[in-house]
């Protein structure tokens, strides 16, 4: 397996830029890269490095010239995927559309890897591209911390087979950790799991407390036999920690295997040899707030149960779904495989009902997967299904997904390894009449998937300067203009002369996607740019290009 460093990826970059120079034409760059990368030597500290294939299997290199993948000439080491928008209606809630995407590892990946900010109809606002189609991000979502609006992700490498057959599937490889980054993008904070566990890729949750609430894993020996499997096994143990983000204190830790009995596992123990003889009999994905502060909600997708945990005992206060579920069911309340449980108010739970476990055949008479909000009544110990959100058409989901509850009542859904993000009115649908209440649809190219998806209201003010790229063709000299990240350009005023310190206004352009062709009718040969707000206010300025005639 080839393993890539910042260095030789920043080498790839330079080529890539003299590459794009020996086009036809005459052709100038200046860009972020250098800020960029100056940045992450002296902030990024962990999850960069590929762990090691234990198959040797070479995961196939990223599809970059496509149709489906963005390519731009003022930004050229940016390679985000295009997605197809198939609805997109009035109504849907005001801001971007978060995605990390990825592909399992037999898989090419259209575009690069890392974290994406999208408008609604598909347009990069901000694209932070990683090394090598083995390392991804996921969690990527706008929280809050200090009362500040920041990014938060995870990133390192994920285990799918072919290439990862070490760990379970969807497991994180050593070396992983989660990232905080402010509105300017710079990094601020990065977390890593204690006590000698796996920082894991489901859930980087960030509380009112300043505290950071994760999910991490061991494999712990024991003999499974008794269940099924192997003599010399593993379980997968998955442990909740706190950490309190000033301190690096941890907090809270609570593990799974102290808690919830193996026997309630429905993945079989003899999956384990597969896996390195270790068995991933929970596979916790997400924790959530409640109503008390001293309460989780935990989702444990290999048990189809919800846990509410007290974090001051560590005791199971209840359990919904399941082998001991202490609930009574209602007509279409059952779930299995779920992920993303959240406490919403009044008792009512929302997830992502996979309805089918992770496996490369999905087996038949499978039901299609959906969102789900249940209703609980906690004194007669009741649970019914309120509202559904199928696709259209309806999906079958054999790993991830989730549910985002937005402010509005409408729900954003990410539907995992299908390919799909979606949006709902909160009314919902129905299995048989899945294309009610939909507001928008759209779908990632290739085998490109998305852990889970969000919208969040985000304003962007870029640290590093806008890009800049002349290029003369046939006599006509265009400009092109980007800034990655920034949410508040609305337009390009564009600066020419024949000295770079006597620069004037030769023409303001408005802002078209993420970046802008202006045709320009100053020779130069001296350019900049200046990126204007909606009120003409200048928030960002270029470095000076010359272009070679």
């Amino acid at each position: 397996m080839r393993h890539l460093t910042f260095n030789v990826l920043f080498s790839a970059l330079v080529a890539s830029l003299l590459a794009i120079s020996a086009l036809s034409g005459e052709n100038k760059i200046s860009c972020d890269r250098t800020e960029q990368e100056e940045n992450r030597k002296k902030c990024v500290k962990c999850g960069t490095e590929v762990y090691p294939s234990n198959t040797d299997s070479v995961t196939p290199d990223p599809i970059i010239d496509s149709p489906q993948v963005w390519s731009f000439i003022s930004a050229p080491n940016l390679h985000p995927m295009k997605v197809t928008v198939n609805i997109n209606e009035p109504g849907t809630f005001p801001g971007f559309i978060f995605v990390a995407p990825y592909a399992f590892s037999g898989d090419a990946v259209y575009g690069q890897t890392g974290s994406l900010i999208m408008d609604n109809e598909g347009n990069p606002i901000w694209f932070r591209p990683l090394s090598s189609p083995n390392l991804m991000n996921t969690d990527f979502r706008m929280q809050r911390l200090a009362g500040k609006k920041v990014l938060t992700f995870w990133e390192g490498t994920l285990a799918t087979a072919p290439a990862y057959t070490n760990v379970p599937g969807g497991s994180s490889e050593p070396g992983s950790c989660y990232y905080i980054l402010d509105n300017a993008y710079r990094v601020i904070k990065n977390v890593k799991a204690k006590k000698g566990f796996a920082s894991d890729i489901h859930e980087f949750l960030l509380t009112p407390d300043n505290t950071a609430l994760l999910l991490s894993t061991k494999a712990v020996p024991m003999d499974l036999t008794p269940y099924g499997g192997p003599q010399n096994g593993y379980v997968q143990d998955f442990a909740i920690q706190e950490i309190d983000l000033k301190t690096n204190k941890l907090l809270f830790f609570w593990d799974a295997l102290q808690h919830i009995p193996l026997m309630d596992s429905y993945e079989s123990a003899s999956s384990a040899s597969s896996t390195n003889n270790i068995w991933d009999a929970y596979h916790l994905n997400s924790i959530g707030l409640t109503d008390n502060s001293k309460d989780i909600l935990v989702s444990g997708r290999n048990t189809w149960t919800i846990y509410r945990i007290n974090k001051h005992s560590g005791n199971i206060i209840w359990r919904l779904g399941g082998k001991q579920n202490d609930f009574i069911m209602g007509s279409d309340a059952n779930f299995s495989w779920q992920h993303d449980a959240r406490f919403l108010s009044n008792n009512v739970v929302s997830l992502f009902d996979d309805n089918c476990c992770e496996s490369s055949t999905i087996p038949p008479s499978t039901p299609p997967a959906h969102g789900l909000i249940l209703k609980l009544n906690l004194e007669d110990m009741t649970a019914n299904a309120i509202r559904t959100y199928y696709h259209d058409p309806n999906l079958q989901v054999s790993s991830q997904g989730n549910v985002q509850n937005l402010r509005n009542g409408n729900k954003f859904m990410g539907w995992g390894a299908t390919q799909y993000f979606s949006e709902y009115r909160g009314a919902g649908n129905t299995v048989d009449n899945p294309a009610v209440n939909v507001l928008y649809d759209a779908k990632m190219p290739g085998s490109n998937y998305t852990y889970r998806a969000y919208r969040c209201k985000w304003e962007g003010n870029p640290h590093y300067p806008p890009c800049i790229s002349v290029q003369s063709n046939d006599g006509q000299i265009t400009v092109y203009a980007s800034w990655n990240g920034s949410t508040k350009t609305a337009a390009w005023k564009v600066f020419a002369g024949s000295y770079p310190d006597q620069l004037s206004k030769v023409i303001t352009a408005k802002k078209n996607g993420f970046e802008t062709a202006i045709a320009v009718p100053d020779p130069g040969p001296y350019f900049k740019v200046k990126a204007l707000n909606t009120k003409g206010k200048v928030i960002g300025v270029s470095k000076v290009v010359k272009l070679s005639l």
